[in-house]
């Protein structure tokens, strides 16, 4: 495998998740497959989870590690071309990405959305800057419409805790105090189309996801209908797609509430806004997954690693 920046990146999601399964039973197993190879992480954006759990993969591999928070540390970086650079920013992505391959064996890119500009964000401006002009494999870390590492993630998880063959999954919209971008419910869109599951999203009027990711995937508008006979409570707030980044609806009727989950289990990505987006009552009991999705932060990372590695041989 070259790069990982999508969740199609996956030929065979049932196949990664068991791979997945066996590093985390000996994550340790393959130390020497990096050895004496270096794994940058670039961060535009704030992360916690993405940046220890990344870090923590590559030195299971054998890694070495190298982080820089680029929005803060580096050089403005521009990332159109033909520009007349007499701006703030003062050194160009062809450069940067040329450089930054020539210290690192694989470059890890987390840069988020404007949710200003649609077809900016949806052309992924920053991500594939550094795939045309990085010579070494590219891992998505976040971008303005995905968030591959999560998805897997996620799937990873479910694998993990369903007790029925086929389970029901929901992936639910709940308010927040500002707008989010949509790559984390995209991404886990994707990778339950993948699976074999029952798949339904639960939003809003006027909340829809991109229609070229949702696809035939049922869309309800009213929760409670959604959640009937669910296994699984995806939870996660995004902006309008259609009146694109914009909060067109705050109801706290939306908040996920241990009523409405019932027997099911909660999921989300963390960082969750408690008692805005799901009360205490759901996330303070067993029926939370939120840290055991956390732990398999590091074995959904280390499996794309330990693949882009092995490509490098």
């Amino acid at each position: 495998m070259k790069n990982y920046t999508s969740i199609n990146d996956i030929d065979n999601i049932n196949t990664w998740i068991e791979e997945a399964k066996k590093l985390k039973a000996n994550p340790l197993e393959h130390k020497a497959l990096g050895k004496n190879k270096t794994l940058g992480l670039l961060f535009f954006n704030s992360s916690l989870r993405t940046r220890l759990s990344t870090q923590k993969a590559a030195l299971n591999l054998g890694m070495d590690p190298i982080v820089m928070n680029v929005s803060g540390d580096a050089w403005g970086i521009e990332f159109g071309d033909g520009t007349i650079m007499n701006g703030n920013t003062a050194e160009h992505i062809k450069e940067a990405a040329a450089v930054v391959s020539q210290y690192c064996d694989i470059i890890a890119v987390r840069a988020f959305p404007t949710l200003t500009d649609k077809e900016k964000d949806n052309s992924e401006q920053v991500l594939n800057a550094f795939k045309k002009y990085a010579s070494v494999p590219i891992v998505n870390m976040e971008s303005a419409t995905g968030h591959p590492l999560q998805g897997l993630t996620d799937a990873i998880t479910i694998s993990e805790h369903a007790k029925v063959k086929k389970p029901k999954v929901v992936l639910s919209w709940a308010p927040h105090i500002k707008a989010l971008p949509h790559a984390v419910a995209n991404s886990f869109a994707q990778a339950m189309q993948k699976m074999d599951v029952e798949f339904v999203i639960a939003n809003p009027e006027g909340y829809n996801l991109n229609p070229e990711i949702t696809g035939d995937t049922p869309i309800y508008h009213n929760q409670e209908e959604a959640f009937k006979d669910a296994d699984f409570v995806y939870t996660k707030n995004w902006s309008s797609y259609q009146d694109y980044g914009k909060v067109i609806n705050t109801d706290p009727n939306w908040m996920i509430t241990k009523a409405k989950l019932g027997d099911a289990k909660f999921m989300h990505c963390l960082p969750v806004r408690r008692n805005v987006v799901v009360e205490d009552a759901v996330l303070d009991t067993d029926s939370s997954l939120v840290i055991q999705q956390a732990n398999n932060r590091t074995y959904a990372a280390q499996l794309v690693l330990k693949r882009i590695l092995e490509g490098l041989k």
